[in-house]
C-alpha cells in the first residue's frame, strides 16, 4: 500500500476526518488507498499550534489533550486518495466542489493546509483510523508499507 507522511497534527486531523484534503508542492497520478503515517520528528512550533484554535478545538473534541497526546513515527489511518487538484486554475472540474468544501462552517479545513497558487490539493476519502496505530518508518514522497 502506498504511504505518506504527514506531520503532527495533521496526521491526525486525517485520522479523525477533520482534514479531508492535504496540500502539498507537487503532484501525484497515484489514486487509491493511502497509509497515513504520522513523522516521528515533531517540531516545537507544530506542538505549539496544537494549543491554537481552531486546532486546539478540533483535538480536544477528539479527546487529545496534549500535543504529548499525539502518535509519532506510526501510521494512523488509511483512506483513499481520490484526486490532485492545482489551487489557481480552472482546468480540473472539481475545483468549484473543492472551494466549496473548504468554507464549511462545521471545520474549517481551509486553515489546515496551504492553498497558495499553484500548490496542489490531495483529496481524501473513505478516511479509516487505525484501532492501533503501528509503528513504521516513514520517507519523503510516496512509499510502500505492508499493512
Amino acid at each position: 500500500m502506498k504511504a505518506l507522511t504527514l506531520t503532527q497534527p495533521w496526521a491526525t486531523l486525517v485520522a479523525i476526518g477533520v482534514k479531508t484534503i492535504e496540500t502539498r508542492s507537487w503532484a501525484t497520478t497515484y489514486r487509491g488507498s493511502l497509509a497515513i503515517h504520522a513523522a516521528k520528528g515533531f517540531p516545537k512550533a507544530y506542538r505549539d499550534l496544537c494549543s491554537e484554535d481552531p486546532f486546539a478545538e478540533v483535538l480536544t473534541l477528539a479527546g487529545i489533550k496534549s500535543p504529548t497526546d499525539l502518535p509519532l513515527g506510526v501510521v494512523v489511518a488509511t483512506c483513499n486518495l481520490h484526486g490532485c487538484v492545482q489551487m489557481g486554475t480552472d482546468a480540473a472540474p472539481c475545483t468549484a466542489d473543492l472551494m466549496q468544501w473548504l468554507k464549511r462552517p462545521m471545520y474549517p479545513e481551509a486553515v489546515f493546509g496551504d492553498y497558495a497558487e499553484g500548490r496542489w490539493a490531495w483529496v481524501l476519502d473513505n478516511v479509516v483510523p487505525l484501532k492501533m496505530p503501528r509503528a513504521a518508518k516513514g520517507a519523503l514522497g510516496l512509499w510502500e508499507w505492508e499493512p
